[in-house]
């Protein structure tokens, strides 16, 4: 005979699983949502650098293209020195990624390691930063880099000629400062145990040598995190190139897409086109350390 009690409880349990299959229904179409949401602009971005001009200046929108023109991806460099601009940009994010990275790892294992006297103040002097936008500063950036004694045609006084301006090194040295990178590399070099040092430190290692043998050999999952921040904010950088550099030889692929814009008229198809080819790198970035990315973000947000 089956206890009353017996179904009400095999009720319950039946409810439970229902709500429970509901909410992720719920919460999978939600996130499906938010995909589509977030690659809609991609998409069209595709959709109109197979498009012809016409079809994009046209009266009445049309979702896909009528002729597929795969040319475009060709013709959209055909125009210019793109090769020069692929060089420069590549260049100059290789040489900041390189360095900062370096520096940032040095910087965030002295915070977290290393007591020394206004380590907090310091830090926090760093942390400052992230919060003043880049155009606050680029007109003291630019004089201090147009004044550099010898160099550039200046004299001993810094005077007579442009410096470092319109060179790798007015695109590399100032983005090599990176309080980001500080960030997550302290962040991340705090959840070591202080017993480790104290071992290292009785087998008799400098500090130099407990951070390039114990905490550098380490750091992929923060490295990998920083990298691709980094790298994606270099290589997406327009603004800094375009006041520091006067010439074509020095461009980056972000002021080569400004030559569509044709007296006051975009060629959207050509500029689609070109855009979608200078993500390439970035993508190629990511999957390259995507299985580092997503744990290096928790473990350098742990303390």
């Amino acid at each position: 005979m089956i206890n009353r009690t017996d179904l009400d409880v095999e009720k319950a349990v039946k409810i439970s699983k229902t709500k429970k299959y509901i909410s992720r229904v719920v919460i999978v179409l939600f996130l499906v949502l938010v995909v589509l949401l977030c690659f809609f602009p991609l998409f069209i971005m595709i959709l109109t650098a197979l498009k012809d001009q016409k079809e994009t200046l046209a009266a009445t929108f049309r979702f896909l293209p009528e002729t597929p023109l795969f040319s475009n991806f060709v013709d959209c460099f055909a125009r210019d020195n793109w090769f020069r601009y692929f060089f420069n940009s590549g260049f100059i994010t290789l040489m900041v990624v390189l360095f900062s990275t370096f520096i940032s790892s040095l910087a965030g294992f002295s915070f977290a390691r290393l007591k020394f006297k206004g380590n907090t103040v310091l830090f926090m002097m760093f942390m400052a930063g992230i919060m003043i936008p880049s155009q606050v500063y680029i007109v003291p950036q630019y004089i201090m880099l147009r004044s550099i004694p010898l160099l550039g045609g200046n004299d001993i006084t810094g005077a007579g000629g442009i410096g470092l301006l319109n060179s790798y090194w007015a695109l590399i040295i100032p983005f090599t400062a990176a309080p980001l990178g500080i960030f997550l590399c302290r962040q991340f070099y705090l959840t070591f145990p202080r017993s480790l040092d104290d071992a290292a430190r009785i087998d008799g290692c400098s500090d130099l040598k407990i951070f390039t043998s114990i905490y550098l050999p380490q750091s992929k999952t923060v490295f990998a995190t920083f990298i691709i921040l980094k790298f994606t904010y270099t290589w997406n950088e327009f603004f800094y190139p375009l006041i520091m550099t006067n010439s074509k030889e020095m461009y980056t692929v972000q002021i080569g897409l400004q030559q569509f814009n044709e007296l006051g008229t975009v060629n959207w198809p050509l500029l689609m086109a070109a855009t979608l080819v200078t993500m390439i790198p970035i993508l190629i970035v990511f999957f390259a350390a995507q299985k580092y990315f997503v744990q290096g973000i928790v473990t350098s947000g742990l303390k």
